[in-house]
């Protein structure tokens, strides 16, 4: 927006004052005017303009020792600078643009190329400006390739990330939706020997169960209907490199067999074949869901399980790594800013407090679409709270009871149910039976529900409750 940037015309001659004036208020510019040098300084020191217009030959001194000043002061962005004089001459404007100013305009004014000339050096302070943003940034972070954060849970998983990196077997990836599952991948990959070979990943929910084992292995000229040529597939594709698996828990059971095959041995069978290829590729496997319950419930494979744990990674969720929250939303802010064209310097005090108040069941990749979404609805130079979704602001008011909270309701409310009930308080085993038994009465014996609730497997509960399987 024009009036976030400010400009101080220095200038004594009256009639080209107004004139200056009157052309950039009409245009929208917030523009202020000081005659002299001692009254420029004066106004520097109350405001900070973007732009700066200052005549060489003023009553009390050079425009350009107004030059030197500021440079000297070495702002973190300086204002832009545009001298202008009546007395112009090449040694002058070579002067003026090594001292640091952005360009030198003679007099008589061409109003048109002197509005254009506003225009252009503000909009490459702009540029500068988002530079030196992104550099005070980069400098503050600490990160690992597109993963950035400083919070006890990230820096530890970038030394996770560095050790595992440097071995060959599988990796197992686990995470809520949105905490960057792909980008733990893909720094795994660019911090191992395998950096210069391809990196591929794949959804497995998002391909045809019918093309499934195709796409995996390849196949070969009329496999099947429509495979008019051999195609390879993506082991093969990814041969010396690394293949992601993304969403492997809905990967059907038969492939799960003959993805266990190429991990053990490396051998693959197009469809079609009878020949075998030999293949070397790091598999990294991510998923949202607890393959323990997966395999538990017979709908993955404990051998394919365990292979896969080789290596095993979290992605933390936001909500416990809130010390990167306000450096994500920064970081965004400058992405999106730059995309949309607009000049957008931070979030409102109000603003951010929303942010850090609001619990992002969708992670980073909610944090990202909030942030893009406000700088669309922002015409100011500041996110204010008007422009984040309105479950930010509901939250605010009626703050969300958490899932250990309402344990914590049922394990001490009174009556029938209690689960403290007695003269002697239960140990903490007695407890958890108790609490599982509760669970199982209110799911009517539904040991399948009871165990998803509980957020275990149903071997597990089994076993807390001494039963036979």
């Amino acid at each position: 927006m024009k009036q976030a940037n400010p400009i101080l015309l220095v200038e004594d001659d009256p009639a080209l004052a107004r004139l200056i004036l009157d052309e950039l208020e009409s245009d929208g510019w917030l523009i202020s005017h000081a005659k002299t040098l001692t009254e420029a300084r004066g106004s520097l020191l109350t405001t900070q303009p973007t732009l700066i217009i200052t005549d060489l030959r003023l009553p009390d001194g050079n425009g350009m020792s107004l030059v030197h000043e500021i440079m000297e002061s070495k702002p973190a962005v300086p204002p832009a600078i545009i001298v202008i004089t009546a007395f112009g001459s090449v040694r002058q404007a070579v002067e003026a643009l090594q001292a640091g100013a952005d360009d030198f305009l003679t007099k008589p004014l061409d109003l048109d190329h002197f509005v254009l000339t506003v225009q252009r050096v503000l909009e490459t302070r702009e540029l500068r400006q988002e530079v030196q943003h992104f550099r005070t940034l980069s400098a503050d972070e600490q990160g690992m390739h597109d993963m950035k954060g400083q919070s006890p849970a990230m820096r530890q998983l970038f030394e996770q990330i560095r050790v595992i990196a440097r071995a060959q077997g599988p990796v197992l990836i686990n995470g809520e939706s949105g905490t960057g599952k792909e980008l733990i991948a893909r720094a795994l990959h660019a911090e191992s020997d395998r950096a210069d070979k391809p990196f591929l990943a794949v959804n497995c929910a998002g391909i045809p169960q019918e093309l499934l084992e195709s796409e995996f292995f390849g196949h070969a000229a009329g496999a099947f209907t429509g495979a008019r040529k051999q195609r390879k597939g993506l082991l093969q594709e990814a041969d010396g490199g690394t293949l992601l698996l993304d969403e492997i828990a809905e990967m059907p059971l038969a492939l799960q067999a003959k993805l266990l095959r190429a991990l053990q041995d490396g051998s693959i069978r197009p469809v079609g074949t009878d020949r075998e290829e030999h293949v070397d590729v790091r598999i990294m496997a991510a998923t949202h869901r607890d393959l323990k319950t997966k395999v538990a419930e017979g709908e993955f494979r404990e051998d394919l399980y365990y292979r896969l744990e080789t290596f095993s990674l979290l992605s933390p969720p936001l909500r416990e790594r809130a010390d990167d929250m306000e450096l994500l939303a920064q970081r965004f802010l400058m992405q999106h800013s730059a995309i949309q064209k607009k000049s957008i310097s931070g979030f409102s005090q109000e603003a951010m407090q929303h942010l850090h108040q609001y619990d992002f069941p969708g992670n980073v990749r909610e944090l990202r679409n909030i942030v893009e979404r406000a700088v669309a609805f922002c015409q100011s130079d500041m996110i204010q709270p008007a422009h984040l979704p309105a479950r930010l602001l509901e939250q605010a008011m009626h703050p969300r009871v958490s899932h250990s909270d309402d344990i914590d309701r049922n394990i001490t409310s009174a009556g029938d149910n209690d689960l403290l009930a007695g003269a002697v308080l239960p140990t903490l085993e007695q407890l958890q039976k108790r609490y599982v038994k509760r669970v199982l009465n209110e799911t009517g014996g539904n040991k399948r529900r009871a165990a998803a609730l509980l957020g275990i497997g149903r071997r597990t509960l089994y076993r807390w409750l001494d039963e036979p399987l």
